[in-house]
């Protein structure tokens, strides 16, 4: 009797109330036919929510009286979220071609053509939960005569507290964040230049670490020309390295990302030691190239989940977003200069000045040291054939470097 109780109060029960869930992955397939584009998404049943989900007399969900509904949820929860542009302009709401519950087994989403085809297939069984099923729908855009290029905004952010995206266009595939703003699916060189020069100025104007240590490079520096030297010497160490790693020619253990953060921080801890030892003013331009391939790897890490973007002009985003990490350098000397002129000739001595600041740096860098210590000590060291043979190939690139910048000062003094 209490059995048959407790299953007439779970069928009783609505999921309206039910509150997002943490984590959801949206699937988005695209593929043109003619002038219609068609879209297939795929995503949690679970993140539909303000809908009393009906249930069969065990308490488990009633697929056949929740069918008459799914059309409706379909818009809202799918259709409506995704926004496609051709040529900037919005290509409007899609038609609705199809909408289904899908189990955890099925594969359908391994290709268009197999979602596609599997569109509105019912799903039958008495044993179904709303938390493990997918929704899955499928919808029409008409393109214009002249298309032009094509973008795609998956605005699926309130899903979740956590959303990933994947979309799937023309043998190219799109991870995004589920806020990401509008973005090509085939972008021009020109679209994918500007688009990285803004991420690699917003980079370096955001990473605190980066920002401390070109502070650093600076405060022992009085003359221009030391500064161009200075400032040369670390932009070709870290493109060096930027493009390296966006060529995929590093170590591929998971400890490579904060072995390269602890360096950046040790990199700021020891400059800003030798400031106050007097010896950054001596070693600038050396150190500012040995520590700006340190540097570079972590320039990467921004730069090698946005490579997706670029479409086919990988050299085209690699040159574009140095050039923004180059402008937003040039930003940063630019308030940083006045500000320290200033302080030096208003405040305190230039020696002075130059051990304050470089002492409260060098704390701040004990602290990202021992913390991010701690991270890496977490990952285990683990050491490839491949890695081996990329590290020889940098050993024997540094010595080639090395012996030419050796000749050309031996040039330079002697001729």
């Amino acid at each position: 009797m209490i059995r048959a109780w407790t299953l007439l109060l779970l069928a009783c029960l609505p999921l309206a109330a039910h509150e997002a869930p943490v984590i959801a992955h949206v699937q988005v397939h695209l593929a043109t036919n003619g002038q219609t584009m068609r879209a297939v998404v795929r995503l949690p049943l679970e993140a539909v929510r303000d809908v009393d989900f009906p249930r069969t007399a065990e308490g488990f969900l009633d697929a056949a009286a929740l069918a008459p509904r799914l059309d409706g949820l379909a818009k809202l929860w799918a259709a409506d979220p995704l926004r496609l542009y051709a040529a900037g302009q919005s290509l409007g709401p899609p038609r609705l071609a199809g909408a289904r519950l899908a189990l955890p087994a099925d594969a359908s989403f391994v290709s268009f053509e197999e979602a596609w085809r599997r569109r509105a297939e019912s799903l039958t069984g008495d044993r179904l939960i709303a938390g493990q099923l997918f929704f899955d729908v499928a919808l029409e855009f008409d393109l214009p005569s002249a298309a032009g290029p094509l973008a795609i905004e998956p605005a699926y952010a309130g899903l979740a507290t956590e959303v990933t995206t994947t979309v799937r266009f023309g043998g190219r595939t799109f991870v995004v964040p589920g806020d990401v703003v509008r973005f090509p699916l085939e972008p021009t060189w020109m679209e994918a230049s500007v688009s990285f020069v803004k991420m690699g100025f917003a980079h370096i104007l955001a990473g605190a670490d980066h920002l401390l240590f070109l502070l650093c490079l600076l405060l022992p520096i009085r003359k221009a020309m030391p500064l161009v030297k200075v400032v040369t010497a670390f932009t070709l160490a870290h493109s060096l390295t930027l493009a390296a790693a966006a060529l995929e020619m590093t170590p591929s253990g998971l400890w490579f990302a904060p072995a390269v953060e602890l360096l950046i921080a040790v990199s700021i801890l020891f400059l800003a030691l030798a400031n106050i030892t007097g010896a950054g003013a001596t070693h600038g331009p050396a150190m500012a190239f040995g520590f700006g391939l340190v540097h570079g790897f972590g320039f990467s890490f921004a730069l090698r989940e946005s490579l997706q973007f670029a479409g086919g002009h990988l050299m085209a985003a690699l040159l574009a977003f140095n050039v923004g990490v180059e402008a937003g350098q040039l930003a940063a000397l630019a308030g940083m200069v006045p500000l320290l002129v200033l302080l030096f000739r208003r405040a305190v001595t230039p020696r002075l000045g130059t051990v304050l600041i470089s002492a409260f740096v060098a704390h701040t860098a004990w602290h990202w040291t021992a913390d991010r210590w701690q991270v890496l000590s977490q990952f285990r060291w683990e050491w490839t054939t491949r890695d081996s043979a990329l590290a020889l190939r940098g050993l024997l690139g540094g010595m080639v470097a090395f012996a030419a910048l050796w000749y050309w000062r031996r040039y330079r003094h002697t001729g």
